[in-house]
């Protein structure tokens, strides 16, 4: 059940792309904003403490309708149940669907939509130089892909194999530390005073990092084998060139770099700046989607190798 389950939700994510926008969740901003709030008001306390607060009390609904079904959740009812889940817990963009809207941007040469395009992958500020543009976007599609889609696999099937019902409680609860990330890194950008917010954001940072440090490794090493397998492996053996990173970092360096190191893409001198974009984003796009098809292929040959012992 849980492979069905599973294999829905990836189809969903990649065929129901008009549905993406109820998963972005804008109204729990509100509600992490109020926890923010709330969380200044314990100054004296370590700022991990309100951070893993909020983190159970937004998976608490999650937990309670698991809770609340009791040994009916099983069958047809556990399939609804995590397919749900599985959706709004994956993304909550579609990595896929980014670097279509980015291809197509650099196909038209329109500069203000290659820019938008490039911060949507990046999720941070877009180099100016066009060539320094390519290799953070094709370093941005592996890190995100881990971030967005295969650390919530990693979660759902792993603790699902354990107890079937903690799989969906698992991958909403990671899902919950990467929103609590985000808002606190964005309203610590944006905020005057930001010393409360900056610890706050220091701390998601490295609950989110703890949560994504295996499967990052394990991403890291799918990319070698769904790419060129020397190049990455090399990379991934390569020791860390900051030293000061903190466990996020780290993971979103190992990521960029064996990611890259897979494409083993080569300039052409027969292709233009923009060609050479296309390229580097669709192959990054391809090796993500490989590495996807490895692991649901890996799941499902530990499914059945369960089911018959």
């Amino acid at each position: 059940m849980h492979l069905i389950a599973l294999l829905i939700g990836l189809t969903i994510e990649r065929l129901a792309t008009q549905l993406f926008p109820w998963r972005r969740m804008r109204w729990l901003d509100r509600i992490i904003d109020a926890g923010f709030r709330q969380a200044e008001r314990l100054g004296s306390w370590p700022a991990i403490i309100p951070v893993i607060i909020l983190i159970v009390l937004l998976a608490l609904p999650v937990f309670g309708i698991i809770y609340s079904l009791g040994d009916t959740l099983q069958g047809f009812t556990y399939l609804i149940l995590s397919v749900v889940v599985l959706f709004f817990s994956i993304g909550p963009k579609d990595i896929g669907e980014e670097v279509d809207e980015y291809c197509k941007a650099l196909k038209a040469e329109d500069e203000e939509q290659i820019q938008i395009a490039a911060k949507a992958i990046i999720e941070d500020e877009v180099p100016a130089d066009a060539r320094e543009r390519i290799a953070r976007v094709e370093e941005a599609v592996c890190v995100q892909a881990n971030n967005r889609l295969f650390t919530v696999v990693f979660w759902f099937v792993v603790l699902g194999a354990f107890a079937g019902s903690i799989g969906p409680l698992a991958a909403w609860t990671y899902r919950v530390t990467d929103l609590v990330r985000r808002r606190a890194v964005f309203s610590a950008a944006f905020e005057e005073d930001s010393g409360g917010l900056a610890r706050m954001r220091d701390a998601a940072a490295f609950v989110h990092g703890l949560m994504a440090w295996v499967p990052a490794r394990l991403t890291a090493l799918g990319y070698a084998t769904a790419g060129h397998a020397d190049d990455a492996i090399a990379a991934f053996r390569a020791p860390m060139e900051d030293r000061d990173a903190t466990i996020s970092e780290h993971s979103e360096h190992l990521l960029a770099r064996v990611g890259v190191a897979a494409l083993a893409l080569q300039d052409n001198s027969d292709e233009s700046i923009n060609e050479r974009g296309i390229r580097g984003a669709m192959a990054a796009n391809k090796l993500v989607f490989r590495l996807l098809l490895i692991w649901a292929v890996i799941i499902a040959a530990l499914t059945l190798y369960g089911s018959t012992r």
